[in-house]
Formats: C-alpha cells, sequence, structure tokens
C-alpha cells in the first residue's frame, strides 16, 4: 500500500503537466491594433503587422500564461507614401515623437496572471514594454475559441482582446491632448498547439 502511495505521488506532477497545453502564437493571424482620438476629428486607427510569441492553458487548474513580442517597425496606418510631405504620418509614428523604433524596436507583453470565466480565460493581467518602461496592464478576452483549424488539420485557440493604455504612462507624450493619451488596444490572435 506504501509503495502505490509513493507511486501515486511521484506520478502525479507528469499527470498534472499533462493538462497544460502550449500553444505557439501564428503571426498572420495575430494582429495588434490601435486606435485613439485624432484632433478631435474621428478616431485614428493602426495595426502591427509582425507579432511573435507563445501561451498555455491548464483549463483543470485554470492556469495560463502569455508572452507576446511586437515589432514595433511593422506598424502601418495606411499611409507609408511620403509624396510631397516631408514624411508619411507611418515615419511620423516610427520617429522619437511616438514608438521610437530606432531605439525601442520591439513591444513586449509578459502575462502574469490569467483569470478564467469556467474553462474560459477572461482577463490577463501582465506588464508591457514600451519605448522601455513597463507598466501593467489587463486584456480582457472578447473572445475565446479551441478547436481543430479546418484548413491547418491540427488544434487552435484564437480570439480576441483587449485593454485601453495612457500612452503619457509609457513617455509617449507628443500632442497631447490633441491626440488623446488613452489608447484603445485590440487584437485578434491565433495560436497553434505545440
Amino acid at each position: 500500500m506504501q509503495r502505490f502511495a509513493l507511486l501515486a505521488l511521484a506520478l502525479m506532477p507528469a499527470a498534472a503537466a499533462a493538462n497544460v497545453e502550449s500553444f505557439t502564437i501564428d503571426p498572420p493571424h495575430t494582429i495588434p491594433h490601435f486606435s485613439l482620438e485624432y484632433h478631435g476629428y474621428a478616431t485614428f486607427t493602426g495595426r502591427f503587422d509582425k507579432t511573435t510569441g507563445k501561451f498555455s492553458v491548464d483549463r483543470a487548474a485554470k492556469k495560463g500564461t502569455l508572452e507576446l513580442v511586437i515589432e514595433a517597425a511593422s506598424l502601418t496606418t495606411g499611409d507609408g507614401e511620403r509624396g510631397a510631405r516631408t514624411r508619411s504620418r507611418d515615419e511620423h509614428l516610427r520617429s522619437a515623437d511616438f514608438f521610437n523604433v530606432v531605439e525601442f524596436p520591439r513591444i513586449t507583453f509578459k502575462s502574469t496572471d490569467v483569470k478564467f470565466n469556467g474553462e474560459v480565460p477572461s482577463e490577463i493581467d501582465g506588464q508591457m514594454t514600451l519605448l522601455g518602461v513597463t507598466r501593467p496592464v489587463t486584456f480582457k478576452v472578447d473572445r475565446w475559441v479551441c478547436k481543430d483549424h479546418l484548413i491547418y488539420k491540427k488544434m487552435a485557440c484564437g480570439g480576441n482582446v483587449s485593454a485601453t493604455i495612457k500612452r503619457s504612462e509609457f513617455g509617449m507624450k507628443y500632442s497631447i491632448p490633441s491626440i488623446s493619451d488613452e489608447v484603445r488596444l485590440n487584437a485578434m490572435f491565433l495560436g497553434f498547439r505545440d
């Protein structure tokens, strides 16, 4: 009986680890967007085209992790051609006035806690580093779906997340308040199980 108990204890960590599912972010299907008020006229939007990362989910234990790396220079707003101007809007956003992509080429996020609603992640608390400044950010999980991908024939989880930050808290103060301090972050994401 004692041997059986010892064997059960020895196998418990392996059994617990079996509940953790690890996923690798699929860059073409993971697109972070940002939006903010532009000089009082309209809501302005942009996106980042290069994102990598990993996430894990343990539905039984209600735990998870997320790590993202966004290439800041992959920013686009649909205005990348200079024409007769000194610079395009995308060039200005990549400059030291905003994202300063030469000095700070990456934006990162690393989770510290994942909250669940049943077996589904509902909030992701973590640390975002932007312009060399690290601040707490909470993403709300607006949509979460896990199933076999019809085209790629393997298990995938995907959905949408959102958060709101103040860019001034990361040192990005150019043209506040004419261009709003508050920035809405949204992302679609897809990860394939490792």
